[in-house]
């Protein structure tokens, strides 16, 4: 493949978009507060979920860079990773990223953190997702398809 078209084309930079619906969501909380109610059983909630969706993208990380492929989705992707978190759900920094953005969400006490998964998943998912599925089945063609048949898209 030509280095220059050597990448899914993704519509949007997953930890940006991340950033900021983060920002947004503060933001929001800050004008218009929605508040879950239920402190501190919702702060301890949102600490844990944002540990274990730290916990599965350094996970996925260090799966990917010892499988010798790069993480930034703007870049090739050099090997199909499926080891690890990659066993489970071939998305798992994508699915952790959103286990993260809610966490966030509990822990500031606020509603935004559960409607701002809506446009996100629908960013990652028609934005992101699927051209990196399209690029890796292109690219991999048999392989890619059969790790794709065995293993689920998010959960």
């Amino acid at each position: 493949m030509n280095d220059e078209k050597d990448n899914p084309g993704v519509a949007v930079f997953p930890p940006l978009l991340f950033l900021v619906t983060v920002i947004l969501m503060l933001a929001l909380r800050y004008v218009w507060p929605l508040a879950i109610g239920g402190r501190p059983l919702t702060m301890v909630l949102g600490i844990v979920l944002a540990a274990l969706a730290i916990a599965v993208i350094a996970w996925g990380r260090m799966t990917m860079q010892r499988g010798g492929t790069n993480i930034d989705p703007t870049k090739p992707t050099l090997a199909i990773i499926t080891g690890g978190p990659f066993g489970f759900s071939r998305n798992p920094l994508y699915v952790g990223l959103m286990g993260l953005l809610l966490g966030i969400g509990l822990i500031f006490d606020t509603w935004w953190g559960v409607v701002a998964l809506v446009p996100v998943f629908l960013i990652l998912h028609f934005g992101v997702v699927l051209r990196e599925e399209t690029y890796l089945e292109r690219k991999f063609g048999e392989p890619y398809r059969a790790y794709k048949a065995s293993v689920r898209r998010y959960l």
